[in-house]
């Protein structure tokens, strides 16, 4: 089954209005390429004028996180209807920097999911281990664990239809280092596999799984050569045009139809 690749660019806490301005013109005067998916996770302050800057372009414009309360008194956070209010279509949920730097737990991030789900946003779901955890052996452990605590008891459609999974291992994110082609297989196959047992294989072969860790223009094709990663989510190569486009382009030239 050919799935349609995913290629976004979380922009974490970088940019300014000017410079995504600037990038948003970038896109909309492409030639994006009519079978990949390709989508901005924005600062918060910035999502709905990106949401506005790119309408009718086709490209996914989400939030990096969300609170999963609807109203409330949380002081500097953000309510996953709120994200839909501004016209926003996803969410990242349980990127690593939000474990391990927020502190957010499994039941955290599966609380955040079901609200973003549950008001009609769609879903990237963040699974990784981190250095010593793979030094220890336990990639499967931690990032099956992670996988299940995301999706156990969700719908089989649902799951296929609106939650992209994006495999990032902890130990490859903002350090320059990069899985190996062979290694991403590996987990993802292995979180594919996983999906087969639990929802049955129409359903996992239906889910795209991303290949986060410092994903540039010069790794991405050989990342994309494999069978079962289907995207990227990308982070400082995102922030600037010419080597997102790259990435874009480079992944529509090499990835197998």
């Amino acid at each position: 089954m050919t799935r349609r690749p995913f290629i976004a660019g979380n922009w974490k806490m970088h940019l300014d209005r000017r410079s995504i301005a600037d990038f948003c013109a970038s896109i909309k005067d492409a030639d994006l390429p009519g079978d990949v998916t390709v989508g901005v996770f924005p600062p918060f302050v910035y999502l709905a004028e990106t949401v506005d800057a790119l309408a009718g372009t086709g490209v996914v414009v989400g939030a990096q996180t969300c609170r999963p309360e609807e109203k409330g008194a949380f002081t500097g956070e953000v309510a996953a209807v709120q994200v839909k209010d501004v016209g926003a279509t996803h969410v990242i949920v349980g990127h690593s920097e939000r474990r391990h730097v927020m502190g957010e737990t499994d039941a955290d991030v599966r609380a955040r999911l079901d609200a973003a789900l549950g008001c009609g946003l769609d879903v990237v779901l963040c699974l990784g281990e981190t250095l010593d955890e793979r030094k220890a052996e336990r990639t499967s452990d931690v990032v099956l664990g992670q996988l299940a605590a995301g999706t156990k008891g969700l719908d089989g459609e649902t799951l296929a239809s609106r939650v992209t999974l994006a495999y990032e291992p902890v130990w490859a994110i903002g350090t320059g280092l990069t899985a190996t082609p062979e290694q991403a297989q590996e987990v993802h196959a292995l979180v594919r596999g996983r999906l087969a047992e639990d929802f049955g294989d129409g359903v996992a072969q239906r889910v795209v799984v991303q290949y986060g860790g410092s994903v540039k223009p010069a790794n991405v094709a050989d990342l994309m050569s494999c069978p079962d990663v289907d995207g990227a989510l990308v982070g400082g190569a995102s922030l600037a045009w010419d080597s997102f486009s790259a990435l874009i382009a480079f992944e529509r030239q090499e990835a197998p139809q």
